[in-house]
C-alpha cells in the first residue's frame, strides 16, 4: 500500500483551487474571510471529485478479497465414507494465509490505504461541506449586501433574508422527522437524526440536480457543436450584445440615480452630525470620481424655521444597500459588456479571415507581442481558428453527445442489477475483473468530472440565475464567488452518490448484501429510514432527466418564454432577427469608438516623440492637445478625400510642395493695423468724438500692433 497518489491528489487539487481562485476573483480587493472561505469550498468539492476514484478502486480491491477468502472456509461432505484422511472441518485461514491468498489472486491498487485513511478524511471533507453550504456561505452572501453600519447589525439582515431558505429545508427535513416519528418499528435516536439530516439535504440537491442535468447534458454539447459555426456564433452574440445594451443602460441610469442620492444626502448631513460617518461609509463604495466631486459640508449655520427633510439611519442602510447593488449590477454588466465585444471582434474577425487566399490571419486590432507570437503566428492562426478548430469542436461534440446518451441511458436503468443495463456499471465490473484500477480511476474521475461540468455549466447559462456570473482576469465579485462555492458544496455530495448508483456500489439499490460499499457510502448512510425517499425518490426521479433533455433538445423552454415575451434566440423568427441587426450596428459603432481613440494615442505618441510633449503631465497641454487632435483628423480627412494622379511632366505641383511657406500672419496684422487707424482717424473727425489718436474709446477687444517707431508720425 501506498499514499503517494493520496497525497499527490490532494497537493493537486489544492493548487487547482488556489489557480481558479487566482484567476477568477481579486485578492487584493475581496474580503480575507471571503477569499478563505471560497477556497475552502472549492478545494473540498474538488478534493471529493478527484479522491472518490481511490475510494471505487479499493472498494473493488476489497470485493475481491471477500470473494475470494468465502470459499475457505468449507466442511467435508460427512456421507464420503472413502476419504483416506481423518479431517472432520477445516478451519478458516489464518492472517498469514489470508495475505497470501491476496497476493496469489487479487492485485493491490497502487492508490491503496489503509482502511482508516478515507472515512476519517470523508468525515471532515463532508460535514466542512455541509456546514459551508447551508450555514456560512449563505449568511457571508447576504452579510456582503446587507447596508448596516455593524456587524450585529448586518448579521441581523443575513438571518432574516436567509429565513426563507432555511425555511426549506427545514420543511423537507420536519417531514422527514415527522414520518419517522410516525412509525411504531422505529426509534429516533442521534444516529437517525444524522441520516434525517443527509436525506433532508441529499433530496434537496438531488432535485435540483436532476433539472440541471437534464439541461446541461444537451446544451454542452449543441454549444460546443454550434462553436464551429462562425455565422451562427456571431448573430448570438450580437443577439446578447442587443440584449445586454439595454440592462447596461439601466444599471447605468440607476447607479446615477443613487449616486445623485447619496450626494444630496450628503450636502445635508454637517461634518458634526452623528451621521456623518455613515455617509462617509456610503461614500467609500462610490466610485472615484464622486468621491472627489463630494465636499463635506462644514458649514455650522441651520435655518431651524425652514422646513427640513429628517434623514434617519434607517433610511441610510437602505440607501448603502442601494449603493451596494447598484455598483454590483453595473460592474456586472460593464464586465459581460466587454467580454461579449471582444467576442464579437473575434469573430468577426475570423469570419473576415475565413476565405482569405493569404491564408495569414488579420486582426482589426493590434495584439501585445510576446514570445509565443513566434510560435503562434498569423499564417499558423489562420490554419487553427478557420481550418482546424470547427473540426476539432465537432469531433469533440461527437463525444460529448455519445458520453450524454450514456448518462441519460444509466440513469433511467440503473436500478436495473439482473441483466446489468447501467453502462458505467457493465464497463467498470470488466475492468474489476482484469484488476485494471488505473482505468476504473480514470474513468470514474471522466465520468464524476462531466457530470459536475454539465450542472455547473446550466446553472449560468440559465436567465433566472443572470445575477450572478463568472468572468477572468480577477472580475468576479464577492457575491458569485460565495455562490459558486455554495453550489458546488450542495450539489457535489448527491452527485457522488449518483454516480455510486450508476456503477452500483450502493447495495441498498442493488439489494446485494455481500456487495462491499465505498468509505464514502459508508459515512453518508442509507435512506433506509425514510423508505419513500430511498426507495422511490432516488431510485425513480432521476428517469425525469430524459423528459427534460427532450425539452431542452427542442428548445420548448426558451419558446415558452419567447411566446411570453422574454426575448429569447430562436433562429427562425423576425423579433430575433432585429436583435441581431441591433447588435450589428453596436459593434461597429463600438469599433469605430476604438480606432478613433487607437489613432489619437498614435498621434499622440508620434508628437509626443517629434517634440518632446507629455501628454499625460498636467492639464495646460489640453489646448495642444486637442489642436493636433483636430489637425491629425483634418489631415486625415484630406487625405481621405484626396484623388490620386498620375504622374504627368507638365505637372508642377511638385514645386509647389518644395516651396517655403508664405507668412500671411505678418500682412494680415500690417491690414489690422491700417484699418484701425483709418477707423480711428475717422472717428476722431466726427464731432463730439473723445477719441484720442492712440485708439478708439470703443473699448474694442481687437489687438493692437505692436508699437514701432512710426506710429508717432
Amino acid at each position: 500500500m501506498s499514499a503517494g497518489p493520496l497525497v499527490v491528489e490532494i497537493i493537486c487539487t489544492c493548487c487547482l483551487a488556489a489557480f481558479l481562485l487566482h484567476r477568477y476573483g481579486d485578492l487584493r480587493k475581496n474580503h480575507a474571510l471571503t477569499t478563505l472561505a471560497t477556497f475552502v469550498a472549492w478545494y473540498f468539492s474538488f478534493l471529493i471529485v478527484f479522491v472518490l476514484p481511490l475510494d471505487v478502486s479499493s472498494t473493488f480491491y476489497r470485493q475481491c478479497l471477500q470473494d475470494n477468502q468465502s470459499p475457505a472456509v468449507t466442511t467435508p461432505d460427512p456421507s464420503n465414507t472413502t476419504s483416506t484422511t481423518n479431517v472432520t472441518t477445516t478451519p478458516g485461514p489464518t492472517p498469514s494465509q489470508k495475505y497470501s491468498a491476496e497476493s496469489s489472486q487479487c492485485q493491490k491498487p497502487l492508490s491503496h490505504v489503509p482502511d482508516n485513511v478515507l472515512p476519517a478524511l470523508w468525515h471532515v471533507v463532508y460535514w466542512s461541506s455541509q456546514f459551508l453550504t447551508w450555514l456560512l456561505l449563505p449568511l457571508m452572501q447576504s452579510y456582503s449586501t446587507a447596508g448596516d453600519f455593524s456587524v450585529a447589525g448586518k448579521i441581523k439582515t443575513a438571518l432574516i433574508e436567509n429565513a426563507i431558505y432555511y425555511g426549506t429545508y427545514l420543511l423537507i427535513f420536519g417531514i422527514c422527522l415527522i414520518y419517522v416519528a410516525a412509525r411504531p418499528d422505529l426509534h429516533i435516536d442521534a444516529e437517525k437524526l444524522k441520516v434525517i439530516g443527509i436525506t433532508a439535504s441529499n433530496t434537496w440537491g438531488l432535485f435540483l440536480l436532476v433539472l440541471l442535468l437534464g439541461y446541461g447534458l444537451v446544451e454542452v454539447p449543441r454549444t460546443v457543436w454550434n462553436s464551429s459555426k462562425h455565422g451562427h456564433m456571431l448573430g448570438r452574440t450580437q443577439f446578447k450584445i442587443s440584449k445586454l445594451s439595454t440592462e447596461k443602460t439601466e444599471a447605468e441610469e440607476n447607479l446615477e440615480d443613487v449616486l445623485e442620492e447619496i450626494k444630496q444626502v450628503s450636502d445635508k448631513v454637517c461634518y458634526n452630525n452623528p451621521l456623518r460617518q455613515h455617509v462617509d461609509t456610503v461614500l467609500s463604495k462610490c466610485p472615484e470620481s464622486l468621491r472627489k466631486s463630494v465636499k463635506p459640508n462644514v458649514d455650522d449655520y441651520e435655518d431651524y424655521n425652514a422646513a427640513q427633510d429628517v434623514i434617519s439611519e434607517k433610511a441610510l442602510v437602505k440607501l448603502h444597500k442601494r449603493v451596494i447593488q447598484a455598483s454590483q449590477t453595473h460592474r456586472r454588466t460593464q464586465i459581460q459588456w466587454n467580454n461579449l465585444m471582444e467576442k464579437a471582434f473575434n469573430l468577426e474577425d475570423e469570419e473576415m479571415n475565413r476565405n482569405s487566399p493569404e491564408r495569414r490571419f488579420k486582426r482589426s486590432f493590434m495584439v501585445e507581442k510576446g514570445w509565443w507570437r513566434s510560435i503562434y503566428t498569423p499564417t499558423v492562426e489562420w490554419y487553427w481558428k478557420c481550418w482546424a478548430r470547427p473540426w476539432t469542436f465537432r469531433v469533440v461534440t461527437v463525444i460529448l453527445a455519445i458520453f450524454s446518451f450514456m448518462v441519460v441511458w444509466s440513469e433511467c436503468l440503473f436500478f436495473i442489477k439482473s441483466p446489468v443495463l447501467s453502462l458505467f456499471a457493465v464497463f467498470l465490473n470488466v475492468a474489476k475483473h482484469n484488476y485494471d484500477y488505473v482505468y476504473i480511476e480514470l474513468a470514474s474521475i471522466i465520468t464524476i468530472a462531466y457530470l459536475c461540468f454539465c450542472a455547473y455549466y446550466s446553472v449560468f447559462q440559465i436567465k433566472i440565475l443572470n445575477f450572478y456570473y463568472i468572468a477572468p482576469h480577477h472580475q468576479t465579485d464577492e457575491y458569485s464567488l460565495v455562490f459558486t462555492g455554495m453550489m458546488l458544496c450542495r450539489l457535489t455530495p448527491p452527485l457522488c452518490l449518483n454516480f455510486l448508483g450508476l456503477i452500483h456500489l450502493d447495495s441498498h439499490i442493488t439489494y446485494d448484501e455481500r456487495l462491499q460499499e465505498t468509505s464514502y457510502t459508508q459515512i453518508m448512510g442509507h435512506m433506509d429510514v425514510i423508505s419513500i425517499v430511498s426507495d422511490g425518490f432516488n431510485i425513480y426521479f432521476p428517469i425525469m432527466i430524459v423528459l427534460l433533455c427532450i425539452c431542452t433538445y427542442f428548445s420548448l423552454g426558451s419558446r415558452i418564454l419567447h411566446f411570453l415575451g422574454f426575448q429569447q434566440f430562436i433562429g427562425d423568427d423576425d423579433m430575433t432577427q432585429e436583435f441581431i441587426d441591433e447588435g450589428k450596428s453596436i459593434i461597429s459603432r463600438e469599433k469605430r469608438k476604438l480606432e478613433r481613440k487607437a489613432n489619437s494615442d498614435e498621434r499622440k505618441k508620434e508628437w509626443s516623440e517629434k517634440f518632446g510633449v507629455d501628454w499625460s503631465s498636467s492639464s495646460r497641454n489640453a489646448t495642444a492637445r486637442k489642436e493636433v487632435e483636430t489637425a491629425g483628423d483634418f489631415q486625415m480627412n484630406r487625405a481621405k478625400q484626396s484623388v490620386a494622379r498620375s504622374p504627368d511632366e507638365n505637372d508642377k505641383t511638385g514645386l509647389l510642395r518644395e516651396a517655403e511657406p508664405l507668412d500671411y500672419t505678418a500682412e494680415l496684422e500690417v491690414e489690422d493695423f491700417n484699418t484701425n487707424r483709418i477707423s480711428q482717424g475717422y472717428q476722431s473727425s466726427r464731432p463730439g468724438s473723445t477719441s484720442s489718436r492712440y485708439g478708439s474709446s470703443s473699448g474694442s477687444s481687437r489687438p493692437r500692433p505692436p508699437k514701432g517707431i512710426f506710429d508717432d508720425i
